[in-house]
């Protein structure tokens, strides 16, 4: 039997490792970014054609390398910083494993011009597909210049793969953004097509949040500043007003090493507990400096993840340090008025009458549905305060109903209606009313979604929904990339109602509603349709009016509870029981259900 086993070529192993690094053009911006600051330039030029498919090229004024170093740099596991195993317990740079140069010359059309600061001529290299074309002396400036041209040129399938054009240089920008958050102090240049996109220069690290996340983070950042014997935490977090639907602006740097770490992002996230609604991220840039003996780097190719040898405590020291940040800035209440008990609240004695607490006469054996005339609730500072009249076409409303929600044969329409209780209000989530058959909930959140919903529809249908100018206008900044996405929705944004203005500096102002949202948040409405269409590129495309509604209602209802007066809870279940569908939200979640008496029997 003949041998099988055999060494695979350098060229072959060199595509298998790219495999793992480089995964598309932003891991050649990561790479050569992270060899720059290794060389301790302060000075980056990324020039990107398109999105990095023809070209990626960076450019800095580090140290440079001589011509035996230039050529060694490609060869697989060469390295600067590693001499023993012992070392990678002590590394604070960021390549280490001596991969990157050898993956990207596998899979890519690779020219390197490099010069040290005390050589008057630099080196010239020229590599294709892991060969070696073409090495040389050159005239050229001090540092290193690497031009990556057509990546994956020999690997059509990864090539093939490659996204389109908008969402490979995202992933660029996200590289270019983190490189350039751990390292404020150094000059950057994003280049796109020759459009400049980025050139923040040496600045504070709240100044280079500021030029990459817009100027909406200029008054709403806290500075986080705990230093401990074990590792220090500095940073910035965002105020409750900055949390996104989306988890995009969160940072963890670890030795100015950007890195991803589910566990404490919980940490961060039970600290803004009660702050933000419970569907929102907050955003935070935060800094760890601990000794490099407490930490493992050498877990991940890409070197995102991390071991801490005492995650724990750091746990607790993370979530304490963000609720202190918190509490200095008065973000966290130092009353909760979310309660069930009363709560009393002290008041000045003076020389005056004694005040008095409103009371209501009201008749607790009232049924609504009942041939007997309502009572007139009477307030003893208000007068002639009416109750809304039933209809009495309520069987007509509520014909689907029965079926829908399958009561038993027996039970009419009308006995629903003559045999409904009063409203009650559970958890300030739903409601429960008593029926003949057995015990109806209704989730408000998802009622009063749906209720949007229709009468979006209904008064899209019928051309009815007008603008309303808002008295105060109200400003988003936004980044570039968001402002492309909302121009896309401009149009139809437009026609069912919203005033929108595009400025200079990225700004973006909302001047004016549809009528029938006037009481919501501009805001919120706008960054919701924002996020959706940003994160479904069909949401424009087919539809769309219904999906921009549907995304509005969802916004729009009461995803905070609160406790709502009877009448509010009337007109509720009235508004409900109007729409072609009061089963169902639109994308299939429940609304209503219904236990019978035998199912509540049947618990005993």
């Amino acid at each position: 039997m003949s041998d099988i086993i055999q060494l695979l070529p350098d060229s072959v192993a060199n595509q298998i490792a790219a495999g793992e690094v480089i995964q598309r053009p932003a891991s050649v911006v990561k790479e050569l970014a992270e060899n720059a600051l290794d060389a301790e330039a302060d000075k980056i030029t990324i020039n990107i054609k398109d999105a990095g498919r023809t070209l990626v090229q960076v450019i800095d004024n580090g140290k440079g390398m001589s011509e035996t170093d230039a050529r060694m740099a490609f060869e697989r596991h060469a390295t600067s910083k590693i001499k023993m195993a012992e070392d990678l317990f002590s590394v604070k740079t960021m390549g280490f494993r001596g991969e990157a140069l050898a993956s990207i010359a596998a899979v890519a059309d690779v020219e390197l011009k490099t010069k040290t600061h005390t050589s008057e001529l630099g080196t010239y290299i020229h590599i294709k597909g892991s060969n070696l074309i073409k090495q040389e002396t050159v005239s050229c400036e001090s540092g290193s210049n690497f031009s990556i041209k057509n990546l994956f040129f020999n690997i059509p399938a990864r090539r093939k793969f490659l996204k389109k054009d908008t969402t490979e240089f995202k992933h660029i920008i996200t590289e270019f953004k983190k490189v350039s958050l751990a390292n404020p102090e150094i000059s950057f240049s994003l280049y796109h097509n020759d459009n400049i996109i980025y050139k923040p220069g040496k600045e504070t690290l709240i100044k280079r949040i500021v030029n990459l996340f817009g100027k909406s983070y200029a008054k709403n950042l806290i500075l986080v500043n705990s230093r401990t014997s074990i590792l220090n935490i500095t940073g910035y977090i965002g105020t409750p007003e900055t949390a996104k639907k989306r988890n995009d602006d969160q940072y963890f740097f670890v030795n100015k090493r950007f890195m991803r770490h589910a566990y404490f992002y919980k940490a961060v996230l039970s600290a803004y507990e009660s702050i933000i609604k419970p569907d929102l991220h907050p955003s935070f840039f935060l800094y760890f400096d601990i000794a490099p003996e407490h930490i493992d780097i050498n877990i991940h190719p890409a070197k995102i993840q991390i071991n801490f040898d005492d995650t724990q405590g750091i746990f607790q020291l993370l979530r304490a340090s963000v609720k202190q940040a918190l509490g200095k800035s008065n973000i966290v209440p130092s009353i909760d008025f979310d309660t069930d008990g009363a709560v009393n609240i002290p008041y000045l004695k003076r020389d005056k009458p004694d005040i008095y607490e409103p009371t209501i006469n009201t008749n607790n054996g009232y049924n609504p549905f009942s041939d007997e005339k309502p009572r007139t609730s009477s307030f003893i500072f208000k007068k002639n305060v009416k109750k809304e009249q039933i209809p009495d076409n309520w069987d007509t409303l509520y014909k689907n109903f029965d079926s829908e929600i399958n009561f038993e044969n027996n039970t009419t329409n009308t006995d629903f209606y003559k045999n409904r209780t009063e409203l009650f209000q559970f958890k300030k989530k739903y409601i429960i009313t008593f029926l003949k058959s057995g015990l109806l909930i209704i989730n408000i959140t998802r009622a009063h979604e749906r209720i949007i919903f229709e009468e979006f529809i209904k008064k899209t249908e019928h051309g009815n929904i007008h603008s309303q100018k808002l008295t105060y206008p109200v400003e988003i900044q936004l980044n570039e990339d968001n402002i492309d996405y909302l121009k896309a929705a401009e149009d139809i944004l437009k026609d069912i109602g919203f005033i929108l203005e595009f400025t200079e500096n990225d700004l973006v102002i909302i001047k004016g509603m549809p009528d029938f949202l006037f009481s919501a948040n501009p805001k919120e409405i706008l960054e919701a349709v924002l996020i959706q269409v940003r994160d479904d590129a069909e949401l424009l495309e087919k539809n769309a009016l219904e999906n921009l509604a549907e995304v509005i209602a969802k916004k729009n209802s009461m995803s905070f509870a609160k406790v709502l007066a009877e009448e509010e809870l009337q007109e509720l279940v009235n508004r409900l029981f109007l729409c072609s569908n009061p089963s169902y939200t639109k994308d299939g979640r429940k609304i209503i259900h219904k236990f019978s008496n035998s199912e509540i029997d049947s618990l005993f």
